[in-house]
């Protein structure tokens, strides 16, 4: 079994850790764990505390929350694997051998959320930047100019997404993030997954940098070559966290595109289990994502393809299949309409696990568009919806950096301002309603007024 382990070193050493201009390794960091075999390709990286109000309990991820990466409060991830016999048991006598092994938790598989094949297309992606508000947007001088996009996936064919769409655009390379052993650089990956996604969120923002982070092609004995593993995630936001700070403070924009997630518990420790991901506050890729966000991180998630009219054959939770980061309260998770406005069925119900309230909102898939897989086939799932959404909020960004609005705003504008379907209010078939661009431009004029 993969797990993260999270130890708290020395001071020294969780500086170093965190520290962008050096470099430690595993085993500066773990000098060998009884019972898990290390991975010393995987570079450790620096876990944020979550700090909470006073009074406040660190691991509500819906309080008010500080993160703080100092040297006495942070602690470091490391990356290694158990044997699969009694891992439980095994973690029990890891924590009473060493007593500076905070943590171990899960580093589950993730995979892409495309699915859905066979049907054809309903649009095409002009229709797409029509409904999302393209011409509106940029009119309003909300073109993306100035946002770091970031693509977390297969990694972006920059050629390719270019010629789809007849313009260039920026690709940011210095900002992009490739995990240890993974071959390519970015903006030259092969056309798939990842490309499908940085064209679709480039609709309604063309002028973003996008950032290529191919997370998907980190392997694991036997894998795929659209899965990955989890902790590779928890890199790329620490390091889109060092972007982030990177900017200056007073207008940060960074919009984090994850049409991706976990679909299986038999990668994961049972629920209950403190090394557990699917509903576990305390993992460290969900408090990473809090981390992110408080810094000024607009986080989106596919709400993935388990919907019960259509469901993806991989879906292998019973219920409840929004989980873990997917269902996070500081991200937004989204579901998936065609371009006449119906949810298709492949997109996944909630209620979610860290969250009740998930999906958040729909946007629009199965449309024709980056033709990553084919001239024939669409972009599809909501692995297609959740970039489509994404532009939109870097669209936004444009005008409105962090902290003029901050994330937890433009996620409340984003639901209040959503064309409502199914059942009146909140439902877990369309979260809070389909995205609107009109009435998101009208709220952001009132703002502005005010």
């Amino acid at each position: 079994m993969r797990v993260l382990i999270q130890l708290r070193p020395s001071p020294d050493l969780v500086a170093a850790v965190a520290d962008p201009e050096r470099t430690a390794s595993t085993a500066d960091v773990a000098d060998g764990l009884p019972g898990v075999e290390l991975d010393a390709g995987f570079t450790p990286v620096a876990l944020p505390r979550p700090v909470p109000a006073a009074g406040g309990d660190p691991l509500s991820l819906r309080g008010p929350l500080d993160f703080s990466l100092a040297a006495e409060d942070a602690s470091v991830l490391v990356r290694g694997t158990l044997a699969d016999d009694e891992p439980a048991t095994r973690v029990a006598m890891l924590l009473a051998a060493r007593p500076d092994v905070a943590g171990v938790f899960a580093d589950p598989v993730i995979e892409s959320s495309l699915t859905c094949g066979g049907d054809p297309p309903v649009g095409d992606w002009h229709d797409v930047e029509r409904l999302i508000g393209g011409p509106e947007l940029r009119a309003e001088g909300l073109d993306g100019s100035g946002v770091a996009l970031a693509v977390l996936d297969t990694g972006v064919n920059a050629a390719h997404t270019a010629r789809r769409l007849g313009r260039d655009f920026t690709l940011d390379a210095g900002r992009s993030w490739v995990p240890a052993g993974v071959r390519g650089r970015p903006g030259e990956f092969e056309v798939d997954h990842g490309t499908m996604c940085a064209f679709d969120a480039l609709i309604a923002a063309p002028r973003a940098s996008v950032l290529d982070l191919p997370v998907l092609l980190s392997r694991r004995p036997g894998g795929s070559a659209i899965d990955g593993l989890l902790s590779d995630a928890v890199a790329a936001f620490a390091h889109l966290r060092a972007v982030l700070q990177a900017q200056p403070e007073h207008s940060r924009a960074l919009v984090v595109s994850n049409s991706w997630g976990s679909f299986s518990p038999a990668w994961d420790f049972p629920v209950g289990h403190p090394g557990n991901y699917s509903d576990g506050p305390a993992h460290p890729f969900n408090v990473m994502v809090g981390a992110l966000e408080h810094a000024g991180a607009d986080v989106l998630f596919a709400a993935g393809n388990c919907g019960r009219q259509c469901r993806d054959g991989r879906c292998a939770f019973a219920d409840r299949p929004i989980v873990g980061a997917n269902s996070h309260p500081r991200a937004l998770s989204v579901g998936g309409v065609d371009v006449r406005g119906q949810r298709v069925g492949y997109s996944s119900q909630g209620p979610g696990r860290l969250s009740e309230r998930k999906p958040d909102l729909c946007a629009y898939t199965h449309f024709s568009g980056s033709q990553a897989f084919g001239a024939a086939e669409p972009d599809s799932g909501t692995s297609a919806a959740t970039p489509v959404l994404a532009g939109l909020v870097a669209a936004v960004r444009t005008r409105w950096p962090c902290p003029r609005l901050s994330p937890a705003q433009l996620r409340t504008l984003l639901r209040r301002t959503a064309d409502d379907r199914g059942a009146l209010g909140f439902d877990y078939d369309h979260g809070y309603g389909v995205v609107d661009p009109a009435g998101v431009i009208a709220a952001l004029r009132r703002r502005a007024a005010v």
